[in-house]
């Protein structure tokens, strides 16, 4: 019989870049997860992770994992669940391989978001589209995705006023950080005193990650939800948190409380579940005029939360206000964990341990 207090072994795929750090950080001491492995590219396959990653998170390398042996991402890893921090370049392939040698693959790589029986998972959101894990072709393999870190601050401010009133359209301007662009990111020389109104590939997640994530499941996958989006995406030299500026059209009438009252009592499957990294309050509402900012706000719950504020009538939609979602937290690594914790207490990663 086997331990109830033994961790499940976990590998980190990417695991000397920006999101495997991250992975690395927060699964430190987890109550479920342990990290046995870590992946990255050939040429620091064989070293130590120390002397294989350029370590810029705040705070030491766990001790355990400066001596773990980096590995190809090849099913060779000594583990069944594995975290995907990869590059797009690259990880279509390495995942789909993974998946058919029988690995669950947690992903926050873009390349499998919309494949038809991938569920592009928001914990609080749509936990019923793991049903889509039964009909994937990978035998005991399994691929589950984390959505755009915009999307996934924009839906779950959303996804209260769409139960509770209905959506006919919406649009968003996002004002996000230059973390979201991976390690060494943006040059100084550009973002320094600048804001640049471009990042490649943003505006179309943000324009349709949402309809999957808020859609229904089918007979062939998921039916998107009709909900016309337009997305405008700037990067800003902030750190930290990606700030959204987001306009509705409700499709029931709403008083400014009902709509607030909306955020302030939504929960989800993991605060029900008690997750280890689900926020208590999973969005957090400011009357403070010039809140939330990313400096005060993004560490809420433990980088866990959502906040909103400065909500108000707007002459061309029905109201306008303000998301802020820590992006390499909730929007990356912090949201994938919470996934796999998810997936742990609907019995799907019991065939592995």
């Amino acid at each position: 019989m086997k331990k109830t207090n033994q961790k499940i072994p976990v590998g980190i795929l990417g695991a000397t870049g920006s999101v495997g750090q991250k992975f690395i950080q927060l699964l430190e001491d987890h109550p479920y997860f342990e990290v046995r492995e870590v992946a990255a590219s050939e040429r620091s396959a064989g070293k130590t992770y120390a002397d294989a990653v350029h370590w810029f998170l705040p705070g030491k390398i766990p001790e355990k994992i400066r001596r773990l042996k980096v590995k190809p991402c090849d099913p060779s890893l000594k583990c069944r669940l594995v975290f995907s921090g990869l590059d797009a370049s690259v990880a279509g392939e390495v995942e789909e391989n993974l998946a058919r040698a029988g690995y669950i693959v947690v992903s926050n790589s873009k390349n499998h978001r919309f494949d038809p029986y991938v569920p592009l998972l928001i914990p609080e959101v749509n936990a019923d589209h793991l049903e889509l894990l039964n009909k994937q072709e990978y035998t005991a393999g399994k691929i589950v995705t984390n959505p755009n870190c915009s999307t996934i601050g924009l839906v779950m401010a959303i996804k209260p006023l769409l139960d509770n009133f209905g959506l006919n359209q919406l649009n968003v301007v996002t004002l996000q950080a230059i973390s979201g662009a991976g390690f060494p990111g943006v040059a100084g020389l550009s973002i320094l005193e600048n804001a640049i109104p471009h990042i490649a590939g943003e505006e179309q997640k943000l324009e349709t990650e949402p309809l999957k994530i808020l859609g229904q499941v089918g007979e062939k996958g998921i039916d998107l939800l009709h909900l016309p989006i337009s997305a405008q995406c700037n990067r800003i030299p902030v750190i930290d948190g990606h700030l959204l500026s987001v306009q509705v059209s409700l499709k029931r009438k709403a008083k400014r409380e009902e709509v607030i009252a909306s955020w302030q009592q939504f929960r989800g499957e993991p605060q029900r579940l008690k997750l280890p990294s689900a926020p208590g309050l999973p969005i957090h509402y400011f009357e403070e005029a010039d809140y939330p900012q990313p400096r005060l706000h993004r560490n809420l719950e433990n980088g866990m939360a959502v906040s909103i504020g400065r909500l108000r009538e707007c002459p061309l939609f029905d109201y306008k206000f303000s998301v802020l979602t820590h992006n390499t937290v909730r929007g990356a690594a912090g949201g994938a964990i919470l996934c796999a914790e998810l997936m742990k207490a609907k019995g799907i990663l019991s065939a592995i341990f």
